[in-house]
């Protein structure tokens, strides 16, 4: 059961299984970084009143791959045009480097799975863009004044995605972590754990829900925090998230 305070939000105009595809693995991989492993206290650090991130809880990341960059639109169409898949819309704003958006859940998978890559997980995410699970308030910054260098937001952009990279990237090297797109994320917590329980991975598919991290070009700063969760249905489609692929390390 969902927890009820919950931010269940089905992003529109504001904010397992295995595919057949007929190409084999795409092995022309994203540009990603190395994240070393550690553990990390998870969650709203700053304030302590975000009830869905709440309580804090110590989670272990094992070392992943991260891609420095969102996929843009011409990475999404070559997929798609090579599997015969919709191509998503561009809200008549252009496409060719353009952080790709009008993805659900599913495309995400499918195109990071087409490259021998996944989703990150919710916990590896926000582990990467608090740089390595330090206390950081936005990705590359703790301070609000400086936000504008490392994030596309309300207060600085237009409204539609940017190409990924034109703001500065935080200390692992990862780009627009906070702001530009939105992301979805793979596998997730249901709720976090209070003191004494152990977390419980949820795939929630009979509820059709997915958490997206970072916030996107129309919000608010305090929704790029990095610590913030949002929940929507992964059949959303909508202008204001895309996908950042993650990998194992072998």
């Amino acid at each position: 059961m969902i927890k009820t305070s919950f931010t269940i939000t089905v992003l529109a105009v504001s904010m397992s299984g295995c595919f057949l595809l007929r190409s084999s693995v795409d092995r022309n991989l994203p540009e990603m970084v190395l994240i070393p492993g550690g553990s990390f206290m998870m969650g709203d650090f700053y304030e302590g009143s975000n009830e869905d991130a709440l309580p804090l809880h110590k989670v272990v990341i094992e070392t992943f791959r991260l891609a420095t960059h969102e996929v843009s639109y011409a990475e999404y169409d070559a997929f798609a045009v090579a599997n015969e898949r919709s191509l998503p819309d561009d809200d008549g704003f252009g496409r060719g480097s353009r952080a790709v958006a009008n993805v659900n859940w599913e495309d995400a998978a499918a195109y990071c799975r087409s490259k021998g890559l996944r989703l990150p997980s919710e916990a590896e995410w926000e582990y990467a863009a608090r740089e390595g699970g330090k206390d950081i308030l936005y990705s590359g910054t703790n301070d609000p004044d400086s936000l504008t260098f490392f994030a596309r937001y309300k207060d600085n952009s237009v409204g539609f995605s940017a190409s990924s990279g034109r703001k500065l990237p935080n200390a692992l090297g990862l780009f627009d972590m906070s702001g530009n797109v939105a992301e979805w994320t793979g596998n997730y917590y249901q709720f976090f754990p209070h003191d004494g329980e152990e977390p419980v991975y949820t795939d929630l598919d009979m509820f059709g829900i997915r958490i997206v991290r970072g916030g996107y070009f129309d919000h608010e700063e305090w929704v790029l925090r990095t610590y913030w969760r949002t929940g929507t249905l992964k059949d959303t489609r909508t202008f204001s998230i895309g996908i950042r692929c993650a990998g194992d390390v072998r």
